[in-house]
């Protein structure tokens, strides 16, 4: 029988849709190819949003009335935290959640026996479950997950209910999947997690020790980490970091917002200027590094004064790039009762205005970086006339004349700015 898998949501799903695709080859299933017919349509779900949940929904509908005999698998965090509510989606043969998903090859040979629709939604373990087996990637980047769930309980975040209490994977499961990739290929490894700076917490560990573990193949050049929490980049933590040469400068730092009064209601466990002092103190012992960010606008009881702080503070901190979106009310969440909700036009003002600043910042950043000599990860050739690849601080290149194949690191100059890229050309 023929499956394909559709992930919706973060870095840590498409990792956790691989270790499914993986188990299920194993099982005997195929993965179909662009042209087949599936037999079975697994959807993993994302549920870090109100929007989240109405495009899983919708997804699931649609691929009811395109695969009329398919059957359909529902996983991933919309099912693990309203368990209730995906259990009535009338569209789902199987519905399961992020603890069971890599039983989904014998839950679906359940269902081929019995035609009965399925719903298997337990409650998380208390250890990371190392997976089995791992799937080859056609991306340039290989991504490995070592970290799941977080303890932080922010007020707007439903997500400690999708993933559970921090779980951390042994080193010795991320060396064997390191070198699952290397093999392959793969030349750059990225590492991730829901809350990636906490990994260790839990078996006596750090996350310096999985990056060092992930950079100790001779194939690996690159190592880059996705999403942190910043409260936990203490200065000897970021001194140690700096000490592994194939650590890319480039961190994506979670804000949420520049302004201390809204942190605290979000329940953050810093302040706008905590904050600072830890992107200076990256940016002393990576010289160059990008620094990227997440800015939540429109939250609950956010008055105009707050905002424009929020703002001010992006503007001060000079960041590479700043993702942009708004709040969204979750059930289940301490913020869901807060007063003061914040209309849909007001957010819809504020997103637009930090993410002007959000382009104007990138801009700024890729202008800094000009004549620069820059180490590009070959992706793929999407022109006739150029190949795209990516910096170490994660600048976006095109390079205009010469070849170079994926997987390929090349020394680029970096000689004009874009509109979400740098033109290069190879030296």
């Amino acid at each position: 029988m023929k499956f394909i898998i559709l992930t919706q949501g973060c870095k840590v799903n498409r990792c956790d849709s691989d270790a499914i695709s993986a188990s299920m080859i194993y099982e005997g299933f195929t993965l179909a190819k662009n042209d087949d017919i599936p037999d079975i349509v697994i959807v993993n779900t994302c549920t870090v949003t109100e929007n989240g949940d109405k495009k899983a929904k919708r997804l699931i509908s649609k691929l009811r009335r395109d695969y009329p005999a398919a059957i359909i698998a529902v996983t991933g965090c919309y099912p693990q935290a309203f368990p209730e509510e995906a259990a009535l989606n009338d569209c789902a043969d199987i519905v399961t959640g992020n603890s069971e998903n890599l039983n989904l090859p014998a839950l679906i040979s359940e269902y081929i026996r019995k035609k009965e629709k399925t719903v298997r939604i337990s409650p998380h373990e208390n250890v990371f479950r190392e997976p089995e087996r791992f799937a080859s990637s056609d991306m340039t980047r290989a991504f490995i997950k070592i970290e799941d769930g977080c303890d932080r309980f922010c007020s707007y975040c439903i997500i400690p209910k999708a993933r559970g209490r921090i779980r951390s994977r042994c080193l010795e499961s991320i060396a064997a999947e390191r070198d699952f990739h290397a093999r392959d290929g793969h030349k750059e490894i990225v590492l991730t997690g829901i809350n990636l700076s906490c990994y260790g917490s839990d078996i006596g560990l750090s996350l310096f020790d999985a990056i060092k573990t992930a950079a100790d193949n001779p194939l690996i050049e690159r190592v880059r980490l996705s999403s942190l929490e910043p409260e936990l980049l203490t200065p000897e933590r970021i001194e140690k970091m700096s000490r592994i040469k194939k650590l890319c400068p480039h961190f994506h730092l979670s804000l949420q917002s520049g302004c201390d009064v809204t942190l605290k209601r979000m329940n953050r466990r810093y302040t706008s200027g905590e904050y600072a002092k830890i992107v200076g103190n990256l940016r002393s012992a990576f010289p160059g590094c990008a620094v990227t960010t997440d800015i939540m606008v429109g939250f609950a009881g956010e008055t105009d004064e707050e905002f424009e702080r929020s703002l001010s503070f992006a503007k001060e901190t000079g960041f590479a790039r700043i993702h942009v979106f708004t709040y969204s009310v979750r059930p289940g969440t301490a913020a869901a009762s807060m007063p003061n909700q914040i209309p849909e036009e007001i957010k819809e003002r504020r997103y637009q205005a930090m993410n002007r600043l959000s382009i104007s910042a990138q801009q700024d950043f890729f202008a800094k970086n000009m004549n620069a000599v820059q180490k590009v990860l070959i992706e793929r050739r999407t022109s006739p006339e150029y190949i795209n690849g990516y910096t170490e601080n994660y600048i976006p290149v095109r390079i205009y004349g010469g070849n170079a194949a994926k997987h390929d690191i090349i020394n680029v100059r970096l000689t004009d700015v874009g509109e979400n890229f740098c033109a290069g050309i190879i030296v």
